[in-house]
């Protein structure tokens, strides 16, 4: 009686729980499938590059060095950019910018740079658009880094492509075009639920995600759990004569069939998804009671790991071995949009970078290549840190740690795990002689409930493409069908309580979701 009892309350539980969030878990499951290969609109930093204009050799007429040197005796700044700002090369470090062509500041942005800047973006003239200033949030810029951004204009051209300028910089802050927001509207905007309206409102929007994900894990859970106290191995149900191990009839048989073969991808992904709204303190907690010895640190290694390639400090006279102009034009058919002054083992260099985001190492003397040796690199890691080190070696692939499902993080990389009581481990791109990645143990719990159960990026999956696709494809898929099957469900529970007070039905509504719906026979019990 008490199990009979406790069984009907879980049905009524997961009914009523079903019939408040089937609809958007549905929309989860199915724009999850869009989000595996579109994602929401943005500008990145290869997206910056590539729309950059090349660098000119005959342009650059100031050094670092001397076009910092118009600022005043404390115009040196650590670290220094040539890249490009209204068609013209500038240098970028501390804070200041200087034209690398005359030596002047970039004047106050005016409405005609901010013209150019959209322009030479989308490659149209400004005539053909139509220039709007966005005073509030639209569906493009609610993003937490762009809705602060004002004054922020936008320019709409017949082709569809939209660009955001901020009027402040000057600089190109999101572009859209029809087919980037059509797969948004298919995928990022149902699935973070980046519905202007709602999305402006930060706090109901974090709290509408948080307890939807969290009852909807729930949910899940009880329904697997109902599903598999159902079942009967022994098949002691009749289905149209025949013995049958699930005991409902029409779309509730589907809905059991579809729970039992993929809820329990429906709790996992449910929740990982609500750990993508952390980090919470329950992700802390965990960590402790599964990796107690991992503590807070107070050294890193990634310093250590500086000075193995950079020591000591550099004056930019050292520089002057190979003007910048010079280091440009040594890269003919590369298409440099920019230099990053950088050094190696105590010699200065610079970093040059194309618009599809490769590099090639220009030295003061001699030919530009391509990078570093990394024997080389690990043979210095070793000296540096050999007492520290547990594992050093080259890696060719993405592990467990190290991943891209776009395959953009550069490869091969050095793999360095130390011995310290965070588990750290580092990924030092040869190519340049800097970190690319990173990874401590306190991360463990994190990287597994969120990115390992949502994106399912294990390592012997994740290396395999197609068949990661096809994976989770299907299980995405499957959980959409078991979203639907209940969406089916929740129409005939909401249609028969408003029935029920229209008009006195032979079953009550509260009746029909105690009751598990007109089950198959017992055989023995009945036809």
């Amino acid at each position: 009686m008490i199990e009979r009892l406790f069984k009907r309350a879980l049905i009524f539980v997961h009914r009523w729980l079903g019939v408040a969030l089937s609809a958007i878990l549905m929309l989860w499951f199915a724009s999850g499938i869009v989000m595996l290969y579109r994602s929401y609109p943005s500008v990145t930093v290869r997206d910056r590059l590539a729309h950059l204009p090349m660098l000119d050799p005959s342009q650059i007429k100031l050094s670092a060095e001397e076009a910092f040197a118009t600022l005043g005796p404390d115009g040196q700044p650590a670290h220094i950019v040539l890249t490009s700002l209204d068609g013209r090369p500038v240098y970028f470090g501390g804070g200041a910018m200087v034209y690398a062509d005359d030596g002047s500041q970039p004047r106050d942005v005016d409405a005609a740079m901010i013209d150019r800047a959209a322009a030479a973006w989308s490659g149209r003239a400004v005539a053909e658009a139509e220039k709007t200033s966005v005073e509030e949030p639209d569906q493009w810029t609610l993003s937490s880094d762009l809705r602060g951004l004002r004054p922020l204009f936008k320019y709409s051209w017949p082709d569809g492509q939209q660009v955001y300028v901020d009027g402040n910089t000057g600089d190109v802050v999101q572009y859209t075009t029809t087919s980037s927001r059509l797969w948004a509207y298919l995928g990022a905007i149902p699935h973070w639920l980046y519905f202007t309206p709602l999305r402006v409102q930060q706090g109901p929007w974090f709290s509408i995600i948080v307890w939807s994900s969290t009852i909807g894990s729930v949910a899940a859970l009880i329904g697997f759990v109902i599903a598999a106290w159902m079942y009967s191995p022994r098949r002691r149900y009749r289905h149209e004569g025949r013995p049958t191990s699930i005991p409902y009839r029409g779309w509730k048989r589907w809905h059991t069939v579809a729970g039992l073969c993929f809820g329990v991808i429906a709790t996992t992904w449910t929740f990982s998804g609500l750990m993508t709204m952390g980090p919470f303190p329950l992700v802390d907690k965990v960590t402790s009671l599964i990796r107690p010895e991992v503590q807070p640190s107070g050294h890193h290694h990634e310093a250590d790991l500086f000075r193995a390639f950079r020591t000591g400090r550099l004056d930019y006279p050292h520089y002057a071995d190979r003007h910048p102009s010079a280091a440009v034009a040594s890269l003919q058919g590369f298409g440099v949009k920019e230099i990053e002054y950088s050094s190696f083992a105590g010699r200065p260099l610079y970093v040059a970078s194309n618009g599809r985001g490769d590099t090639r190492i220009v030295p003061m003397r001699g030919t530009p290549f391509e990078g570093f040796d990394a024997e080389d690199l690990m043979k210095r890691v070793r000296k540096a840190l050999d007492e520290h080190l547990v594992e050093l070696r080259l890696m060719d692939k993405y592990d467990a740690y190290y991943v891209d499902r776009r395959g953009l993080r550069p490869l091969p990389v050095i793999y360095a795990r130390f011995n310290d009581e965070m588990g750290s481990r580092y990924y030092i791109d040869p190519r340049t002689a800097t970190l690319a990645g990173s990874y401590t143990a306190n991360q463990w719990v994190d990287r597994w409930l969120t990115r390992g159960l949502h994106s399912l990026d294990f390592p012997w999956l994740y290396n395999n493409r197609p068949l990661w696709d096809i994976v989770v494809v299907t299980l995405l898929l499957g959980g959409a069908g078991l979203c639907f099957t209940s969406l089916v469900l929740t129409w005939r529970v909401v249609s028969r309580t408003v029935a029920s007070l229209l008009r006195a039905p032979a079953i009550t509504a509260s009746e029909d979701l105690l009751s598990p719906e007109v089950p198959c026979a017992i055989r023995g019990e009945g036809p």
